[in-house]
């Protein structure tokens, strides 16, 4: 497998001028799978301008000047995807890592209250010793239960200083959610209805927000029980 990447083979969901340099950061294995992983790198030097070069951008990163989720990452090859938080306290600026109406990954500022959880969604469970239950996420993390009371395909309140679940937001109708593939990634719509196929073949939801449409159910990610928690996608930041 290359350790290299051509910018016009770059994922679509990154923000990036295809033809303005031959070569971009590919991200290393991580959190998020690299369809829409943004490196480190690039998100210290193409999407919050905080340098002009990548030379640079190496350089505010192994100071530890950038923050993921609350941890300070050094690898300017690190993965940030959906959901993340970026923190740079220097700066006292803070973002989250969402997708906008055209399928690219942008960065959204949020208050330092919303700096101190995040959503991550249970996409499957794992039954471990002692008889625990293992909750595996979106976004990389594993959490340990001792109740097994989660469905896979609910959301997580996760804190992100202690870990502890503070608020779940289900799978299930009524639920407003945000798409986060297909034709309508980055809407926000209501679940109507979740229809079971007994097959191989994806479950489908069906939504209603602007408009009615049907979608895989892995590409509904539930923010809220009647109203966003989060903050969504306003002025896009380039």
């Amino acid at each position: 497998m290359s350790k290299h990447l051509k910018r016009l083979n770059a994922p679509k969901s990154l923000r990036l001028h295809r033809k303005e340099r031959k070569w971009t950061v590919k991200p290393s294995p991580g959190p998020h799978p690299i369809q829409s992983a943004i490196p480190l790198g690039l998100v210290a030097r193409d999407y919050l301008n905080l340098c002009d070069t990548l030379r640079e951008a190496k350089r505010v990163i192994a100071n530890g000047d950038i923050l993921v989720d609350m941890v300070k990452r050094k690898d300017y090859k690190f993965s940030c995807g959906f959901m993340d938080v970026i923190s740079i306290p220097k700066l006292k600026k803070q973002y989250r890592i969402l997708f906008d109406q055209t399928g690219k990954l942008t960065f959204v500022p949020i208050s330092p209250e919303e700096t101190e959880w995040k959503l991550c969604r249970i996409e499957g469970k794992t039954i471990v010793k002692g008889k625990q239950t293992q909750l595996n996420l979106h976004d990389g993390k594993n959490k340990l239960v001792k109740k097994d009371e989660y469905k896979t395909g609910d959301v997580l309140k996760l804190s992100l200083k202690d870990k502890k679940i503070s608020d779940v937001y289900p799978l299930a109708k009524g639920s407003i959610s945000m798409i986060i593939g297909g034709n309508h990634i980055g809407q926000m719509a209501d679940i109507q209805e979740l229809e079971i196929i007994p097959s191989s073949k994806s479950n489908i939801a069906k939504m209603k927000g602007t408009n009615e449409f049907s979608t895989h159910q892995e590409y509904v990610f539930p923010i809220g029980k009647t109203k966003p928690v989060i903050s969504l996608p306003g002025v896009m930041i380039q």
